[in-house]
C-alpha cells in the first residue's frame, strides 16, 4: 500500500505539491477557528525546526541534540532587536538569522572534529549552557520573567496587506507560511547543488568523500551553520508570534521533540520533515480530544504513547515514514522500467 502511494506521489510530484500548497493557502479560509489556526501555525514553526535538523542529520549524518539552543538564540535575538533597539520585524528577522548562523559556525569549528556520540553530547551541553544564560543574564534577557511586548510581524511598518492584519492569527499564519515556502525552495536548490551532493557523500562515507577531493570539515561547518540559521528563523518568528519569550521554552525536551519529528518523518526527506512536524503537533490535540471520551488518563500517558510510536517506527521502518525515498529517483526508475517493458513487447 505504502509503495503504491509513494510511486503515485513520485509520478505526480509537482501536482501533489501544488495541491498541498493550495490547501495551506486556503486553510484560514476553510477553518475560521482561532484554535485550529494556531495549531496550524505551530505545525509550520515545527516544520522549520524539523527541516533544520534534517539538513544536518539526514544529509550529513551528524546527530545534534541541541536544536533548542539555536531556536532560543533566534527568539531572543529578535526580541532584543525589536524591543530594545526598535528595529522592525523583517530587518530583525534577517539579523536574528545572521546571529544564529554565526553561533552555528562558532560551535561547529571546535566541535565537528569530535566524532559520533561525543558530538551529540557536546551539542546537548551547548543547549543547556544557552538555557542557563537566558535564565540568569537578567540585565539582557530579563531572566525568568522573560521579554514581553514583542511587536507582531509587519512589513517595514506596514501592519495590514489587502485588509489582512498581520497581528491577527490569519496574518501570522501567512507570514510563517511564506517563511516555510522560502526555506523549502532554498533547501531544495541547495540539496541539488554541489554542496548537497557533497553532504550526501559525506554521510555515506567521509573517508571516500575526502579521497574524492571534498573538504569534509568545511562542508560540515557549512551544513551546521545553515541548520542553526533555519532554527534561528523559526525562533525569530516564534518570538513575534507569541509576543513573549522566556527560557522555559528552549530546553532539552524541546530538542528531543524536534528530534522525534525528524526521525518520524524520515531522515533525508524534505516532505518527511513537514509530515513529522504535523504528526507530533496534532497528536497531543487528538489525544486531548480522545480524553473527553476515554478519560484523562490518555492525556496523562501521552509521553508513553509518543515513546511507543517511536519504538514501533524504529522497529519496522528505522529511517522514518519517508526516509530513504527520493521521489525524483523513484520516478526516473519507474519510467525506465516502463520503457524497458514497452521495448521488450515491441521486440517480442
Amino acid at each position: 500500500m505504502l509503495k503504491k502511494i509513494i510511486n503515485g506521489w513520485a509520478k505526480h510530484q509537482v501536482a501533489v505539491t501544488l495541491i498541498f500548497l493550495a490547501f495551506l493557502i486556503l486553510y484560514p479560509v476553510l477553518f475560521h477557528s482561532y484554535y485550529l489556526r494556531n495549531v496550524a501555525i505551530q505545525c509550520l514553526i515545527y516544520s522549520l525546526l524539523s527541516l533544520a535538523l534534517n539538513l544536518i542529520m539526514g544529509y550529513t549524518g551528524i546527530v545534534v541534540l541541541g536544536m533548542a539552543a539555536f531556536y532560543g538564540i533566534g527568539a531572543y535575538a529578535l526580541a532584543l532587536l525589536t524591543t530594545k533597539l526598535g528595529i522592525s520585524f523583517l530587518p530583525a528577522v534577517v539579523l536574528a538569522v545572521a546571529i544564529t548562523f554565526c553561533f552555528g559556525v562558532l560551535l561547529a569549528l571546535p566541535t565537528l572534529r569530535i566524532q559520533g556520540n561525543y558530538l551529540a553530547i557536546v551539542t546537548l551541553g551547548f543547549c543547556e549552557i544557552i538555557r542557563i544564560v537566558e535564565l540568569n543574564w537578567v540585565s539582557l534577557t530579563n531572566g525568568p520573567f522573560g521579554i514581553k511586548q514583542i511587536p507582531a510581524p509587519d512589513i517595514f511598518g506596514i501592519k495590514s496587506i489587502f485588509g489582512l492584519k498581520l497581528s491577527k492569527p490569519e496574518g501570522k499564519y501567512y507570514v510563517v507560511l511564506v517563511l516555510l515556502v522560502i526555506t523549502v525552495v532554498i533547501l531544495h536548490n541547495v540539496l541539488n547543488s554541489r554542496s548537497g551532493r557533497a553532504w550526501k557523500s559525506i554521510k555515506g562515507d567521509p573517508i571516500a568523500a575526502r579521497a574524492m577531493g571534498i573538504n569534509v570539515f568545511r562542508y560540515k561547518v557549512f551544513a551546521f551553520a545553515i541548520c542553526a540559521a533555519i532554527a534561528g528563523l523559526a525562533g525569530a518568528y516564534y518570538a513575534a508570534y507569541t509576543g513573549y519569550v522566556d527560557s522555559t521554552t528552549f530546553n532539552y525536551n524541546q530538542s528531543i521533540l524536534i528530534l522525534s519529528m525528524t526521525i518520524m518523518g524520515g531522515l533525508g526527506s524534505i516532505p518527511g520533515s513537514i509530515i513529522g512536524a504535523i504528526f507530533f503537533v496534532i497528536l497531543p490535540e487528538v489525544l486531548r480530544w480522545l480524553g473527553t471520551f476515554c478519560g484523562e488518563w490518555i492525556v496523562e500517558w501521552r509521553q508513553i504513547i509518543y515513546g511507543l510510536i517511536l519504538v514501533i517506527m524504529i522497529m519496522f521502518k528505522s529511517d522514518g515514514i519517508l526516509g530513504g525515498f527520493d521521489l525524483r529517483q523513484i520516478h526516473l526508475y519507474n519510467k525506465l522500467v516502463k520503457e524497458k517493458e514497452a521495448e521488450e513487447k515491441q521486440n517480442g
